[in-house]
């Protein structure tokens, strides 16, 4: 796989090329399987009322009891470079991505393969909610209550062989819904990787909503991945590819900057990024002179993943 130039600065701080895109008003016209009915009344930190309702259950086995953050901070505060490289880009730009219609293919190790529509995708699985921990590399965290179903229960739908070792997760790649893939930021299309005993872990979930309705643009839409004790570059969004593969993917960030972005990316406040520490995190919406707070290791999910890695050097496989 062809490597992009390694950046010479902090990710989040690549300035947005020097372009004007035409900027019209975004209209939300956000269908989904299991929207349902009309929207409730917006309650205060929770979305809108013209935001599309989802049908769902809520799942406290894998949720934390900590304060969500509000669906302001969840949808305008991302990193999704193919909308923009500042944190606000993304919902300015939304309006671009179209995820309806959307087609996702399986290839490659499994008996089941072709391509689907996201209603196929959607409709046999149930949704719940999880309040999950959120950590960006970037020292920054949410509490996101995430609307979706584990990936897991998705891929053994596709019957994969014993020679699926890993999967791999491809974004789309289409300069007129997704612009800044114009430009040479990274690597596109974007693509990350799991082992399968990763994938098929309980706690990695396929997301399409959250705060209980539609998921935005500017967070994936219409099918994206939460992997809670990773940090968020793993999280692969606008999801088009799933393939079933015998060898470790090269991952986009890992690509771009192996120093700096292992293939794993466990949440781990004992291992540095090159360039800062990760000990501590920056909870969004607490305000920029707020206490920084304590990364846990995994993310505070080691009670769930850590045997996952047993024996293994997670300051070599970081």
């Amino acid at each position: 796989m062809p490597r992009s130039r390694r950046p010479s600065i902090l990710p989040s701080e690549i300035t947005p090329p020097e372009v004007f895109f035409n900027r019209r008003q975004a209209i939300a016209a956000a269908l989904a399987a299991g929207a349902v009915g009309l929207a409730r009344a917006a309650e205060p930190g929770g979305p809108p009322a013209t935001a599309g309702k989802l049908e769902y259950s809520r799942n406290p086995r894998y949720s934390t009891d900590e304060t969500p953050n509000s669906y302001e901070d969840i949808t305008s505060y991302n990193n999704f470079y193919e909308l923009g490289t500042d944190k606000s880009d993304p919902k300015t730009n939304a309006h671009y991505l179209r995820p309806r219609p959307w087609n996702v293919t399986v290839d490659g190790e499994a008996e089941v393969k072709g391509t689907f529509t996201i209603e196929d995708i959607l409709k046999p699985h149930p949704l719940e909610e999880r309040v999950y921990r959120f950590r960006c590399v970037e020292a920054w965290s949410m509490v996101v209550p995430w609307v979706g179903f584990p990936l897991g229960d998705l891929l053994k739908r596709f019957k994969p062989t014993s020679r699926a070792k890993y999967v791999q997760l491809t974004t789309l790649k289409d300069t007129k819904q997704l612009p800044w893939q114009r430009y040479p930021i990274l690597e596109w299309p974007y693509v990350e990787g799991l082992r399968m005993d990763e994938a098929m872990h309980p706690l990695t979930l396929m997301v399409t909503g959250v705060y209980g309705t539609v998921l935005p643009a500017q967070n994936g839409a219409p099918l994206r991945l939460i992997v809670p004790w990773k940090y968020g570059f793993k999280s692969v969004k606008s999801i088009v590819r799933i393939s079933f593969v015998e060898r470790q993917p090269v991952n986009t960030w890992n690509a771009a900057t192996p120093r700096e972005y292992g293939f794993y990316a466990n949440v781990n406040p004992a291992v540095d990024h090159p360039r800062w520490s990760q000990a501590k995190e920056r909870r969004i919406g607490a305000g920029f002179l707020a206490r920084r707070i304590d990364t846990l290791p995994f993310n505070g999910y080691a009670d769930d993943v850590a045997g996952l890695y047993k024996g293994m050097d997670l300051r070599r496989f970081f």
